[in-house]
């Protein structure tokens, strides 16, 4: 057995994806209407797409490493710089290819909607080709698709690999445009640790009918089966333990839902890795999303755990008699502990923009 194989980990969380500039326009009384020009009060601009899990992943202290394309363009070189320099994601596995020029989303947030334009192109080379052979990680975090399968191709893909060196598998999935929702999605659950969908596409991939029902179907596919339903908080069963749990959501004021699911399932990788019992662990994606909705913006608006300090110094001194109040106060206790005894470090939000003077975050 080689030194690599016997050796400690190197990284908590490896991903690989594709990166996107975007560029956020707030403050819009309404979205805009064919032929007019409309002027937003609030602008910025971050790494965005698998950038989004990253950023949230290295601000919660989990050791980073992102595999992904970059353009030789001002706007590749913003968002490796921002990454590496600003968020300590570890790039050792990206490469910058010349003349390929990086994918841009535009996002017009309004009246508590938004709309998107984006453009790109496939990446020059694939996620197993730019990889190789992965270095070793307590975790990997993938989105399933029906085409590109992490099981069962011609070759062995990089999520086996790291399987294969320890890493535990989490999962994901996105919106089936085509309708079909085919169940062959779900067959890779069969190699993987934790599955983290929202409630309309577990309900869409098990043929369920209530939210409840597909976190029961997918609990027999997968160790750990987490359900999330917006404001109606989230469910989770974890066979590996014998926990069945369920929180709420908090009560605030959402106004951009952007990168939430990828702020609540790196919460999910960290307590998961730390052993924190499943109930907390529900607890803390919550928290983590609900910070992350009253901000505009992916990975500007994901918070560091010292906004979580933060905000649960504020909730403990409150003395409200309130039901609420209380509530918060019991199923945020764990939190007392979080600090000594968890590997994270003391990062708070920061700003990405491709000129320092964006004013995003002073946006009414």
């Amino acid at each position: 057995m080689t030194d690599e194989c016997t050796s400690e980990p190197t990284f908590d969380l490896l991903l690989s994806g594709t990166v996107f500039l975007d560029i956020i326009f707030t403050g819009l009384p309404a979205l805009p209407p064919p032929g007019v020009e409309s002027w937003a009060t609030g602008m910025g601009s971050s790494p965005g797409g698998i950038a989004n899990l990253a950023t949230a992943a290295s601000r919660l202290g989990l050791h980073t490493s992102l595999a992904a394309a970059f353009g030789d363009d001002v706007y590749g070189e913003f968002c490796w710089r921002t990454l590496a320099d600003q968020e300590g994601v570890d790039l050792s596995r990206s490469r910058s290819f010349p003349h390929w020029h990086s994918p841009v989303t535009v996002s017009i947030s309004a009246e508590g909607d938004r709309t998107m334009v984006t453009h790109g192109h496939p990446a020059p080379v694939p996620s197993d080709e730019m990889i190789g052979r992965p270095p070793r990680s307590r975790a990997v975090m993938v989105d399933l698709d029906s085409e590109n399968r992490i099981v069962g191709g011609d070759h062995r893909s990089w999520v086996d690999l790291a399987r294969a060196d320890g890493a535990k598998v989490f999962a994901d999935v996105g919106w089936d445009d085509s309708g079909v929702w085919s169940r062959s999605v779900l067959d890779q659950l069969s190699v993987c640790d934790a599955f983290l969908p929202n409630a309309v596409e577990a309900m869409a991939y098990t043929g369920t009918d209530t939210p409840r029902e597909a976190l029961y179907a997918l609990a027999d596919l997968v160790p750990l089966a987490v359900v999330t339903n917006g404001v109606n908080g989230a469910m989770a069963i974890d066979s590996t333990t014998g926990e069945e749990a369920e929180v709420p959501s908090l009560r605030v004021e959402a106004i951009d839902p952007t990168g939430a699911g990828d702020v609540f399932g790196s919460a999910m990788v960290l307590g998961t890795l730390s052993g924190w019992p499943l109930a907390d662990r529900l607890a803390f994606g919550a928290i983590c999303s609900a910070l992350a909705v009253q901000q505009f913006g992916g990975s500007l608006a994901a918070p560091g755990l010292g906004d979580v300090l933060d905000w649960w110094r504020v909730v403990r001194a409150d003395t409200s008699s309130g039901a609420y109040a209380a509530s918060l106060r019991r199923r945020y206790a764990f939190l007392d502990d979080l600090a000594p005894s968890a590997p994270v470090r003391d990062r708070r939000r920061a700003a990405a923009t491709i000129a320092r003077l964006s004013d995003l975050g002073t946006t009414p």
